[in-house]
């Protein structure tokens, strides 16, 4: 299984008008859908999805299990109640939302792969790793022989984190970008602006550009269709090396989402 190159993230639409979105991303040619348990919006999300005119089986659907949930027993029943809200019998990837609270690799990690068992997920994640609880995670589930699909993480230029993707290029797994727009500050990145500047495009846009020609899968948020149709296009800007190194050597740091 691997990841659609671009998916749309659902944090903050949480009214049925707001996720109205997802419906029209699925209709523009998206076909990866992000939410999770805690953003409390599994519900419109998924009457959102049924809306669409595009099967059920031509989505890659995903969600996420809270951290204080990831005990065994936890993750079987809240994976089950996701499913309920979500309206659909199964998700094609469900993740471990943080490493912290209740998760322990290999408790955890049986419980995820017994869900793949069962049919309820098609495929096993995890979110906000290092390095190191990143190979503790593939240890469990070697034992298992499960493999991991996906690592979810914060990435934009302002939080490069370049050992995660050598890490998923080693063990063949697929990287997707949260914020990758850096919650707009992108537009403020003298680097990022230069580059837009020369490819007569929006900061934005070389922002999405960049992340997707590292291999990462963003998933920006959006919620006009100007701005999905801009995503989804942006993913396609070819970026040179001259581009891809000014964006590369950016020193400051901005962690939207720190633990």
């Amino acid at each position: 299984m691997s990841v659609p190159r671009i998916g749309l993230g659902t944090m903050g639409l949480d009214t049925p008008e707001e996720a109205t979105a997802v419906t029209t991303a699925l209709e523009l040619g998206y076909r990866h859908i992000d939410t999770a348990q805690i953003y409390d919006n599994e519900c419109v999300v998924g009457d959102a999805v049924a809306a669409a005119d595009v099967p059920r089986e031509d989505v890659f659907l995903a969600t996420k299990v809270w951290a204080d949930s990831l005990a065994p027993d936890d993750v079987l029943r809240t994976t089950r109640e996701s499913l309920d809200r979500l309206g659909t019998t199964y998700v094609d990837l469900l993740y471990v939302h943080r490493p912290i609270e209740t998760y322990d690799p290999e408790s955890t990690l049986a419980a995820f792969d017994e869900l793949v068992d069962e049919g309820l997920t098609r495929a096993v994640g995890v979110s906000n790793f290092t390095v190191a609880e990143l190979d503790d995670a593939l240890d469990a589930l070697d034992a298992l022989d499960a493999p991991l699909v996906a690592h979810q993480t914060e990435y934009h230029p302002l939080f490069q984190r370049p050992e995660l993707l050598d890490h998923a290029e080693q063990y063949g797994y697929d990287v997707v970008a949260y914020s990758p727009l850096a919650g707009g500050r992108v537009r403020d990145v003298s680097e990022v602006v230069a580059v837009a500047e020369k490819h007569d495009t929006t900061p934005e846009a070389v922002s999405l550009a960049w992340v997707a020609a590292k291999g990462l899968c963003p998933i920006p948020k959006a919620s006009t269709e100007s701005h999905l149709r801009a995503n989804a296009e942006a993913v396609e800007l070819e970026l040179d090396e001259s581009d891809m190194d000014a964006i590369d050597g950016i020193e400051s740091e901005v962690e939207l989402f720190p633990e």
